[in-house]
């Protein structure tokens, strides 16, 4: 069965970094946004790991605190059984304060790794949070520059002289046409309408 799903897994990974090559060549903008948004949500959980390890270091913090008060309890309630000569109760009470002596070490030991470790990760995760920052500035200027590359495109096609002047004098023509048209239907008209007239006159007399 392990060895089943490590083969599904192979293999979704492998369509997905195939997916992702061909999304980077189609385009790199395109695969920097989707970069930049799993840097942040990776930000955002990492940030919650590193709360809890704060939590988890408090928590051995007062178990350490826990088990120094009973250490000092068993250290009272021994020498109360030495001054009874009660072996029993020495035998008891010296096995309780061992046990409680070792444990607040090993605490100790714990807190003092958990804290370095936490320094360790809180640097490292400043410097991601500004890795990420610094993506995004990258990611803003890409954007814009895309922009400007787009906008001078649409702008060059439509204000390309030749092409202006083109449009310009065909519409200049078209104009001209149109507004020339116009006498010359209408004095043709007017020519046939006499004619036809002269036509019905010459016809009565």
């Amino acid at each position: 069965m392990n060895a089943f799903w490590h083969r599904v897994k192979y293999t979704v990974q492998e369509d997905l970094n195939g997916l992702f090559d061909k999304k980077k060549k189609e385009n790199p903008l395109a695969t920097l946004n989707q970069y930049f948004l799993d840097a942040q949500q990776q930000t955002v959980e990492i940030g919650k790991l590193l709360e809890r390890q704060g939590r988890l270091k408090e928590e051995l913090e007062q178990e350490r605190q826990d088990a120094e008060l009973m250490a000092m309890k068993r250290r009272r309630q021994l020498e109360l059984a030495e001054a009874t000569g009660e072996e029993e109760l020495i035998s008891f009470a010296k096995a309780e304060v061992e046990a409680y002596e070792g444990r607040v070490a090993r605490l100790s030991a714990s807190i003092q790794d958990a804290t370095h470790e936490l320094l360790s990760l809180e640097r490292k995760f400043e410097e991601m949070k500004h890795r990420v920052k610094d993506m995004r500035v990258r990611q803003l200027q890409l954007m814009g520059k895309e922009n400007v590359t787009r906008a001078e495109e649409k702008m060059n096609r439509f204000v390309a002289p030749e092409d202006m002047f083109s449009t310009l004098d065909h519409l200049h023509a078209y104009i001209e046409n149109l507004g020339g048209s116009t006498p010359s239907k209408q004095s043709a008209s007017s020519m046939e309408q006499r004619l036809e007239s002269l036509e019905k006159t010459n016809a009565n007399s």
